[in-house]
């Protein structure tokens, strides 16, 4: 295990594509609030299958524009052809991303979405691996891809789901962002499995501030990840105390980050939920606090 240290941590922050005017003006509320901490990127989700993508690429753009935050696309292999996805990869390098996100991607809700059968799409890119291939070829891109410590929730066996990602990474990925988990002990034990498989590029730890804790529970579901019997018996009853359960959140989540720190870790990406109060504290703990913002962070509303 590597020995702690002191230096403040780099952070990056996960925002989903707003699906209306209000939630358009909470997404952008959240991103003035979190610009002034400098994180190293911030990165924009799809929908499932793809549905969002035309939202995904007007927030990342715009983003990058107005904040000069260093903005990264999801993609997908989801609902489009290999040369579809080319062109858009190559609008995004034009538009000066230089950071993609590249996943697998859930399958269209008509396939039952999220836990549902995948299928590879017709003449597109079949698993994340080959999407990361593709990407390379078209430039130089950053490009991160999903790791899972507690393994994915379709994979046959751990095994299977390591190969994977060392297959991402021998196609051009640079860094690997884990789903969100809540045992360190999983964490710790899948880096030692990816160095032993000969993985070495960065696997930055995915935390989920927890706003809700029966969503959290129904997304751990989805994804794999263990729900420790601690963190129920710290929730419990405090559904209609919501002024306790931020109070309580921030701290299971900064707890949990700095335990990780103290273990050597220095690199945390936040899935915001596009919300930005729980994060800010959370950072505020972890001794990142927000700088004065340049002229360019003025965003728009």
């Amino acid at each position: 295990m590597t020995a702690p240290i002191s230096s403040l941590p780099s952070i990056s922050f996960e925002f989903f594509p707003p699906k209306s005017e209000k939630m358009e003006q909470s997404l952008w509320q959240s991103i003035r609030r979190l610009a002034p901490l400098s994180p190293s990127f911030v990165s924009v989700t799809y929908g499932a299958g793809g549905s969002t993508r035309e939202r995904t690429h007007a927030t990342v753009c715009r983003i990058q524009a107005e904040t000069g935050i260093p903005a990264a696309a999801h993609f997908t292999c989801v609902g489009a052809t290999r040369d579809e996805i080319d062109a858009i990869a190559r609008t995004y390098w034009d538009a000066g991303i230089r950071h993609l996100v590249a996943l697998r991607g859930d399958p269209p809700e008509t396939a039952g979405g999220v836990g549902g059968r995948y299928e590879p799409f017709p003449g597109g890119y079949a698993y994340a691996a080959d999407l990361v291939a593709g990407m390379k070829r078209i430039a130089d891109f950053e490009i991160s891809v999903a790791a899972y410590p507690e393994s994915h929730p379709e994979a046959p066996s751990a095994q299977f789901d390591l190969d994977n990602l060392k297959r991402k990474v021998d196609a051009g990925a640079t860094r690997a962002i884990t789903q969100f988990f809540f045992d360190n002990d999983a964490y710790f034990r899948f880096l030692d499995r990816c160095a032993a498989a000969g993985i070495h590029v960065p696997i930055v730890p995915g935390i989920l501030p927890i706003t809700n804790f029966a969503r959290a529970v129904e997304f751990a579901g989805k994804c794999g990840a263990s729900m420790p019997a601690k963190l129920a018996e710290t929730f419990e009853g405090l559904d209609d105390d919501p002024e306790t359960r931020q109070l309580v959140a921030a701290t299971v989540a900064a707890e949990q980050c700095q335990a990780l720190q103290a273990q050597g870790v220095n690199d945390f990406h936040f899935y915001t939920l596009n919300r930005s109060d729980l994060t800010i504290a959370i950072c505020r703990m972890l001794g990142v606090k927000a700088k004065a913002a340049p002229a360019a962070a003025a965003v728009a509303g």
